[in-house]
């Protein structure tokens, strides 16, 4: 029974105790998210929001749960972080002082960590700058200044909210990641998009009120949601297993049978970030609009509006395009192709070293195509459903991948805690799988 299985997680002392601990912190990244910079006009800033729809501040938004918008101490959420973390690991490849350390282990990965809570505090600093710059030049469509007070007393002020803010939640998700279940950074991405949700349910009943929604529109929107999550689910969870021999070897005075395993490769190898730096770049066409207003901006503004041809077509060029990009950063066939033959391990019928990492290369090729084009149509599905039909349909793209990608991750780990203490899982006779296999 699904009811025993969950009650399972509370008869577990430790369990329980990481549970409630993840729990207790995203409560506090929560009431946080709502306590406002000094010196903002609230009103103001509430105006100037609802003229800057389909741009990037909505979108990075979404990310912080409403703290831009609100213009609170975690305006900046997590994404300078993800950001520092993104950078160091494009540098592992370019810079050899980096490329070992990541070759050191826990050792190096602990100083790797370091260097990325650095670039944290200066991306933040730095993004807190321009944000006390911007809301300076801001006015409400009636004029109103969002900063009564503008000067360097404000500007100060703000950078020094914002990138506390921001190193507290770096702190909050380094706990959970390391006393609660689950990945901390992930699931604080993660409540920010879910506290979103409410608001939107309540939208959609208050047009099905005034008659703007129809309800054969409403069944729809939730049987398209229904379908798109089992989508996701089963396009993370999918792998193409390399069947890997190992023959029989002698380590010292031991001798090691030959055995047979597999090589995953995931569908999906790059996770959100392709669809979150696509999304970044095509909106700053808009965003740049609404600070600079002049006809040719409002122009390129206009024609790269979500659901325009031309935003579809540059959408889905990026999200496919970083898809292969982040792929070839993070994963190595060349690398794996090398390890794979010092531990004496080769793919039947494929040479060990060169040859089979070419064999590898092309099948990650091939399998990322898929993995570019599930990417581009989840993400673009919630434009078209606006555009073509209509339909305000909330819960798709970006943030509904972060969702179940990370609902999936924290239920296989609370799944690994209980059987590791000889409990079932959630599901009898099968086991839930992560995106992390």
């Amino acid at each position: 029974m699904a009811v025993d299985s969950f009650a399972n997680i509370f008869r577990q002392p430790d369990l329980k105790k990481r549970l409630l601990f993840t729990v207790a912190i995203l409560a506090v990244y929560r009431v946080g998210s709502h306590i406002p910079v000094p010196g903002i006009d609230a009103s103001s800033l509430a105006d100037f929001f609802a003229q800057m729809r389909g741009s990037v501040l909505q979108f990075f938004d979404m990310f912080s749960g409403g703290a831009l918008r609100r213009l609170t101490i975690f305006a900046l959420g997590i994404m300078p972080y993800v950001s520092s973390s993104i950078i160091l690991q494009l540098l592992t490849v370019a810079v050899p002082l980096l490329e070992r350390l990541k070759k050191e282990g826990e050792a190096g990965q602990r100083k790797i960590n370091q260097y990325t809570r650095y670039g944290t505090i200066v991306l933040a600093s730095i993004q807190g700058m321009g944000i006390a710059f911007g809301l300076e030049a801001m006015r409400s469509p009636s004029g109103a200044p969002v900063v009564p007070e503008p000067g360097w007393g404000f500007r100060l002020l703000t950078v020094l909210s914002l990138t506390a803010g921001t190193a507290f939640i770096m702190w909050l998700g380094e706990q959970i990641t390391e006393r609660g279940v689950g990945n901390g950074i992930s699931l604080i991405i993660f409540s920010g998009i879910v506290a979103e949700i409410p608001s939107a349910v309540i939208n959609s009943f208050r047009l099905l009120q005034t008659g703007e929604l129809a309800p054969i529109a409403a069944l729809v929107t939730i049987a398209l949601m229904l379908g798109v999550i089992g989508v996701i689910v089963f396009m993370e969870s999918g792998q193409r297993r390399i069947p890997v021999q190992y023959a029989r070897r002698m380590v010292g005075r031991k001798m090691y049978q030959g055995q047979t395993s597999h090589l995953p490769l995931k569908l999906n190898m790059s996770g959100v970030i392709p669809p979150i730096f696509a999304s970044a770049l095509i909106m700053f066409p808009a965003t740049i609009a609404g600070f600079i207003q002049h006809p040719m901006m409002q122009k390129a503004a206009s024609m790269l509006a979500p659901g325009t041809v031309l935003h579809i077509a540059l959408y889905v060029s990026m999200i496919i395009f970083f898809c292969y990009f982040y792929t070839a950063v993070v994963f190595n066939p060349d690398e794996v192709a090398d390890n794979m033959k010092k531990n004496g391990g080769f793919v039947p019928g494929i040479r060990p070293g060169k040859p089979t990492g070419e064999f590898i290369d092309r099948i990650l090729t091939r399998i990322t195509l898929g993995g570019a084009i599930y990417l581009a149509l989840i993400c673009v599905l919630p434009d078209f459903m606006i555009k073509m039909f209509n339909i305000p349909f909330y819960f798709g793209g970006t943030g509904l991948l972060i969702v179940v990608g990370v609902a999936m991750d924290t239920v296989a780990q609370i799944e690994s805690h209980l059987v590791m203490r000889q409990y079932g899982g959630f599901i009898k006779g099968t086991r839930m799988k992560g995106r992390q296999g």
